[in-house]
Parts: structure tokens; C-alpha cells; sequence
């Protein structure tokens, strides 16, 4: 079984050569990845976009070089509203970028003319001024757009504008310049430089193939040695739980399009990834239990390992065009898996190359089942609850800026509105990340400053480039992007507004900042998440209903869905260990609870494992 000889041959050369730097580079970046997940960190290596940072750095560019030049202050808006405006914007098709970005050009443009005028009109009286005000726009937010950031980026505006404060005529001046570089931005965005809007549903299938690789490549190399998960640790599962969140990830970005737009290709992607990882999970198990001898069960993972790459090169190629060279190497993968097939003596491995072959078999460009839309009604509560722990961290904010004379008291504002996204697992992440990622950039931005000297042009260059970086690491990961956003606001603020100390004010603002939001989540409507016990007897009800539909020989969309929900079960009782409440109740957390988590994932496998040995023997001729 050997791949084509061609020099040009459509998969051959592609699939079977040794790994390049750069993807062990990227190997070691997702194992580190595994790690954070499991904690509730994300980084999503995939998710890197250049071109949408090389947009944002144009969009800054040109506000910044007018600030500079014309040496006026309040052009700082422009800048600041560009890159917000770059910020806001969704992964999505372009009529969402055009509503969205919209909507935030011309509300950004009141809030930014009500917050600085309001507070000119009550001196003194931040504290009241800017709480009502995002109270007032988390409220009515979901009803203009509820995509994004656009709620959380409009509470921004706000709370900077409230401390900016100026009589009308110089905030109408302020509110122009906002609109003038929020406008430069969609127009950068919409018009002159638009992007395809299936990038970002083509990193994150790239992101699921990777991890599905990197679980068929870990069982390829194991060999005769025993799996590792055959004993709970404290990363157990790993790879079913980073294959299982990319998939989700997947999903969500496209429940963002319609039927009618053009991404029939990439709507096929979950159908395909979930087969595949069902095949997987059973593998997987199937080397955890010594099922099957060892060198049938790496020769079958190998084949598993090289489908996958083969996949990986045929996406590429359709991706640019080339569809029907990505068909073919699709029916040279099939060939090749059925080649293995035809010469397995395992029922169970047999029916995991057919998986495979089932998954690979359909046309590039044929429609996937279009999965509705989850019905999630925007609950009243939700909003209102979000909106009043905003508005009670903001107060204590605005008074301990005023009992301790904080220098730029919005800064600590701002932390609070983008810390509190959620209950407690949530806002305990996004807190240590903010205070690591602000402490890392403000440092970083205390020695550029220091060494540069006071050179507008250089820093100016050095501001665009992090506004590139920034915003192409905004889907990558949190700590990373606050370092580089720190130091862009840190040097924008010393080109256009010097002053002594801004990067030890943003510092200590953030932790201020990210300190009262957790303060919040804590002492208004307690969230400490569900107790590790619930999550792991839901996690077996659900992997128990997976294994019965397997046994009563259910059809094969409930299979799935049962599959779906299992998974995500175990990942929520995995990520519940790690969660603020069941740190604190870690003391009575029992031992054997490991054991109940190894047992959730042994149901799946054995679940998957019953379902290829149907698929194995319902068709032992083909």
C-alpha cells in the first residue's frame, strides 16, 4: 500500500514526508494548548490571522499619522476608534459585518457625545455618570446587535468618554472624531480591503483536523506501550476534550450564516469531524483496553494519521480553487483506506477505516446537514443581571480611584466592563489573564518608552505594528492579546497625552479593575459554579445514554447526538475541577472522583468501540 509514484501525484508527496519545523512548532504550541483548556484558558495556535491584522494596522495608521502631524489630542479618538472599530468586528458573512460595524460607528458616536458632555455637566460625579450609562447600554444592546463584543466595545466608549469630560461643543468635536476614524474603519473593512468571510470557519476546521491529527499521530507512536489514560491523571483525555471544544468552536462560528450562503464545503466539515472522531474515541479506547493486537492497532492508527493529512492537503486545495485535485486525493486516501481494510481481521479496526472512508466519501462541494440554529432566547434576566454587577463593580471602581487619586480611573473602568463576561469560571480566567497580560505590556511598554527616547515617528511605527499584532492575536489567546493591547494604549497615550507613570497607572488600574469584577460575580447572585459531583453524574447519564443508544441500535443522527452530548458532558465535569468553587471546596472534594471522571470517558470509548463493531461486521465484504 503505497502512495503514488508521480512526481506529481495528488496526495503522495504531500502526506507521507517528515513533519516541516513549523508544525512541530505548532505541535508543541496545541500540546500547551491541552494544557490551558483544561483550565479554561484558551489558545487557538489556528486562529492567527495576518490579514486581519495588517487591516487594523492601516486602519490606526492613518488617524495616528493625522494626530501626530496636526499635533491635535483629540484626534486620539480617531485612532482609538478605529481599532475598537477593527476589534468589533464578527467572524460572520459580510451583511453581519456591515450591521454590526454600523451599529457601533453610530452609537460609539452618541455615547461618546453623551458620556463627555454628561460628565462636564456633573462634575465630579463620575461614579453616577458612567455606571448609568453602561447600566443604560447592556440593557438595550441585544436589541440593536447582539453579536460580538459591540455591548462590551460600547460600554468602553463610555466609560473613556465619561473621563473625558468637555462642555458640548468640544465633545461634539470628540463625538466627530470618533465617527471619523469609526468610519474610516468599515469603510477599510466593507469597501476597499474586505475579507473572505469563510477565513475564519476555515482556521477553525484547520483547528479540528490539527487536534484529530495530533490524537491519531499520539496512538500511531504508542506502539505496545500502555496508553497513559488507562490510569486517571490529572490531564486524562486530553485529546478528546481539545477535538470535542475545536468541533464546538467550529459550530458556533457557522450558526452565524444563513442557509444561502456559500460555504457548503465548510458546512460539511462537523458531519466529517464527528465521524472521524468517533472513530478515533474508539481507537483510542480500544489501546487503552490492549483490544486487538498491538500491530494491528498501530498499523491501523498510521492509516488513520496519514487519512487525516491527506484531508488536511485536499481542504488546502479546494480552499484555493483546486477541487478537483482535492477530490483526488480524497479517492487515493479512500483507496488506500480500503486497501487496509480488506486485509484487517478486527471487526472493531475494520469498522474504524470504514468510518473513515464514510467520512472522506462525500463531494468537496456537497451540502452538509444543515444544523438549526440552537433556540436561546435572550433571557431578561440575563442582561439585567450582567448589567447591575457592572454597574455596582463600576461605583466601587470610581470611589477607590477617588479615595486613592488613580491617575486614569477609566482604565480601571474599562478592565471591570471586559472582565465581567459571566459567571465566576469565566470572570476568575479573564481576571488572572488581564492582570498577567497588562503586567507583561505595561513593563514591556515602560522600556520601549524609556529607550526610545520621545521619537514620535518611531513610536508611531511601533504603534501600528502592535495594533496589527493585537488584533491578529485577538482569537488566538487573551493573555497574549492584553499584552500587546497594553502596550499600544501605553505608547498612543505617551505620543498624544504624556504623561509620568502611564504604564504603572495601567497596571494598577487593571488589577483594580479586574479585582472589583470578580468582586462582583462573587457578591451579587454568588456563582461558583455547580459542584464537581453534579457535573460527574451528569456526565454519566450522558455517556450511558450514548452507550444505550449504541446498544439498542439507534439511527445513526441520534447516535451522534447522543455522542455530541457526552462529550460535552465529560468536558464540563473535566473543566468543573479546575472552576473558582471547586478550588475552594477542594478539601472535601473525595479521591475517587478521579475515578468516577475515568469512568465518563470509558463508557464514550466503549461506546464507540460497540458501534465500529457493527459497522466492522454489518459489511465485511466491502
Amino acid at each position: 500500500m503505497t502512495a503514488p509514484t508521480t512526481p506529481r501525484s495528488p496526495a503522495g508527496p504531500d502526506v507521507r514526508q517528515p513533519r516541516p519545523p513549523a508544525a512541530r512548532a505548532g505541535g508543541t504550541l496545541r500540546a500547551l494548548a491541552r494544557r490551558l483548556e483544561l483550565r479554561s484558558y484558551g489558545l487557538v495556535p489556528e486562529h492567527f490571522s495576518a490579514a486581519e491584522g495588517a487591516r487594523a494596522a492601516l486602519a490606526v495608521a492613518l488617524p495616528l499619522a493625522l494626530a501626530v502631524a496636526l499635533g491635535e489630542k483629540l484626534l486620539s479618538w480617531s485612532v482609538f476608534a478605529a481599532f475598537w472599530t477593527c476589534l468589533c468586528d464578527p467572524s460572520g458573512p459580510d451583511r453581519l459585518h456591515r450591521r454590526t460595524l454600523g451599529a457601533f460607528t453610530l452609537c460609539g458616536t452618541l455615547v461618546t457625545f453623551a458620556g463627555a458632555s454628561l460628565a462636564h455637566a456633573l462634575p465630579g460625579l463620575p461614579v453616577l455618570t458612567g455606571p448609568a450609562l453602561v447600566f443604560a447600554i447592556v440593557m438595550v444592546s441585544p436589541f440593536v446587535a447582539r453579536e460580538g463584543l459591540f455591548a462590551t466595545l460600547l460600554a468602553v466608549v463610555a466609560v473613556v468618554a465619561v473621563g473625558f469630560a468637555q462642555a458640548p461643543a468640544l465633545a461634539l468635536v470628540q463625538a466627530l472624531a470618533f465617527l471619523a476614524g469609526a468610519t474610516w474603519a468599515w469603510l477599510l473593512i466593507n469597501v476597499i480591503w474586505r475579507r473572505d468571510a469563510r477565513k475564519p470557519l476555515e482556521r477553525a476546521h484547520l483547528s479540528v483536523l490539527l487536534r484529530l491529527q495530533d490524537m491519531a499521530g499520539e496512538l500511531a507512536n504508542l506502539g505496545g506501550q500502555t496508553h497513559r489514560d488507562a490510569q486517571w491523571h490529572s490531564e486524562h483525555g486530553q485529546h478528546r476534550r481539545a477535538v470535542r471544544l475545536a468541533i464546538e468552536r467550529l459550530r458556533g462560528l457557522l450558526h452565524q450564516f444563513a442557509p444561502r450562503d456559500d460555504i457548503a464545503r465548510q458546512q460539511r466539515a462537523p458531519e466529517a469531524g464527528e465521524q472521524l472522531f468517533a472513530a478515533l474515541i474508539a481507537l483510542d479506547q480500544a489501546f487503552i483496553d490492549g483490544r486487538e493486537p498491538a500491530h494491528e492497532r498501530q498499523r491501523t492508527a498510521r492509516a488513520c494519521r496519514t487519512a487525516l493529512r491527506a484531508w488536511q492537503v485536499a481542504y488546502r486545495r479546494a480552499a484555493n480553487g483546486r477541487v478537483e485535485d482535492a477530490q483526488a486525493v480524497l479517492d487515493w486516501t479512500a483507496r488506500r483506506l480500503g486497501r487496509s481494510r480488506a486485509a484487517c481481521p478486527s471487526a472493531l479496526l475494520r469498522g474504524g477505516l470504514l468510518a473513515f472512508e464514510h467520512a472522506l466519501a462525500l463531494p468537496l462541494t456537497a451540502p452538509g446537514r444543515r444544523e438549526a440554529t440552537p433556540a436561546n432566547p435572550l433571557s431578561r434576566s440575563v442582561p439585567l443581571r450582567r448589567a447591575l454587577r457592572l454597574t455596582a463593580a463600576l461605583v466601587v471602581v470610581y470611589l477607590v480611584a477617588r479615595g486613592f487619586a488613580l491617575g486614569y480611573p477609566y482604565w480601571a473602568a474599562l478592565a471591570v466592563i471586559v472582565v465581567l463576561q459571566g459567571g465566576s469560571r469565566v470572570t476568575w480566567t479573564r481576571a488572572l489573564e488581564r492582570i498577567a497580560g497588562t503586567a507583561l505590556g505595561g513593563g514591556a511598554a515602560m522600556g520601549v518608552v524609556y529607550l526610545n527616547g520621545g521619537d514620535e515617528l518611531s513610536l508611531s511605527l511601533l504603534a501600528t505594528l502592535l495594533a496589527a499584532i493585537a488584533i491578529a492575536l485577538r482569537a488566538v489567546n487573551y493573555t497574549l492579546f492584553v499584552l500587546f493591547l497594553t502596550m499600544l494604549f501605553v505608547i498612543v497615550t505617551e505620543i498624544l497625552q504624556p504623561g509620568s507613570g502611564i504604564a504603572w497607572a495601567r497596571i494598577l488600574d487593571n488589577i483594580v479593575g479586574s479585582l472589583a469584577a470578580l468582586l462582583a460575580v462573587l457578591a451579587l447572585w454568588p456563582d461558583l459554579g455547580v459542584p464537581l459531583e453534579e457535573r460527574l453524574r451528569a456526565g454519566i447519564a450522558a455517556n450511558r445514554a450514548y452507550l444505550d443508544a449504541v446498544e439498542d441500535d439507534a439511527d445513526e443522527t441520534e447516535i451522534e447526538i447522543r455522542r455530541r452530548a457526552a462529550g460535552l458532558a465529560s468536558v464540563e465535569a473535566e473543566l468543573a475541577r479546575h472552576e473558582l468553587g471547586n478550588l475552594v471546596r477542594r478539601a472535601g472534594v473525595h479521591e475517587n472522583l478521579g475515578q468516577v471522571q475515568l469512568e465518563l470517558r470509558t463508557i464514550a470509548g466503549r461506546a464507540a468501540m460497540a458501534r465500529l463493531i457493527q459497522l466492522g461486521t454489518e459489511r465485511p465484504g466491502i
